[in-house]
């Protein structure tokens, strides 16, 4: 499988997530984002299932791509799993989706792992041919690095058996060296799959502390809080330049780099996660791009 696809430009480009209440609610949406933008819908099993296709119909008719986690561990029975499929296949027309694990100890119905949610057939029945599936590069306290990296040999066999057009989606992090390794250690074991670093937007400290906690992410918080040093500049801002600038740079200058784009946790809002993403060229309607046109 190739990753040689030519660059066209010099700037990274970038996806997004929302909540579902954010995507039915919000009345920043509508040209927040440039259109085409793959904007995907978090799921922690607290939207309904229609409420979850009417956030997923909402961002379609706003001209992004919506991309709806299906958690499987939180899908209770074959029905459900067919019914979400269907209404995003035939109510919102997605082709896109990001199938995860779903993050409980004990398994809400008859799915265990993402890869019996590929295996059942629903997704390519329905259309849906663009897969992202679950990275993480500072590891999991759910499995082993070793049962991380099996999964994934899965999912690529599973890529090369059915022609889906897969990618892997990281967990967001805070130290940019870690997440290269990580990605150029996959590509080194012979998983030719595409990778999409995640990434904190513009946050304060104190935010970005308690959802890296929340998430897991325990190597970053630590991290984090060294790079903060005094405990008055937990009150400081975060620039996600920190990190997504030596993204960037290994991105722009290994051509047989794994990586192509960020994604976007805009953890302190998506007006301001927007913003930023503009402003550094990865969206366009940049300053820079502005000035040019």
């Amino acid at each position: 499988m190739s990753l040689s696809l030519p660059q066209t430009r010099d700037v990274i480009d970038a996806s997004i997530e929302v909540a579902p209440k954010q995507a039915m609610r919000s009345t920043d949406l509508p040209g927040l984002f440039p259109a085409g933008t793959r904007v995907y819908l978090t799921d922690v099993g607290i939207d309904s299932v229609r409420d979850f296709v009417a956030a997923t119909r909402r961002i379609a008719d706003l001209g992004y791509v919506p991309v709806p986690h299906i958690p499987a561990r939180r899908i209770r029975s074959r029905e459900e799993l067919l019914t979400r499929i269907r209404a995003y296949a035939e109510e919102a027309g997605v082709t896109d989706v990001l199938v995860i694990g779903g993050g409980l100890d004990r398994p809400a119905g008859p799915y265990t792992s993402s890869m019996e949610i590929l295996e059942s057939g629903l997704l390519d029945r329905h259309g849906i041919s663009e897969i992202g599936v679950a990275g993480h590069p500072e590891g999991s306290p759910e499995f082993s690095l070793a049962t991380a990296e099996a999964a994934l040999r899965l999912k690529r066999d599973f890529c090369e058996r059915t022609g889906a057009r897969m990618r892997i989606v990281t967990q967001f992090g805070f130290d940019a060296d870690v997440y290269i390794d990580w990605a150029m250690a996959v590509r080194d074991s012979g998983i030719g799959l595409p990778i999409h670093i995640g990434v904190a937007g513009p946050a304060s400290i104190t935010t970005l502390i308690r959802y890296a906690a929340l998430c897991g992410v325990g190597s970053s918080v630590t991290f984090l809080k060294k790079r903060t040093g005094a405990l008055a500049a937990l009150a400081a801002h975060h620039s996600p330049e920190s990190v997504v600038g030596p993204i960037e740079q290994h991105w722009r200058q290994t051509p047989e780099s794994p990586v192509r784009q960020i994604h976007v946790f805009p953890f302190g809002g998506l007006a301001q996660s927007a913003a930023w993403l503009r402003e550094r060229g990865s969206w366009p309607g940049s300053a820079a791009e502005r000035a040019l046109g």
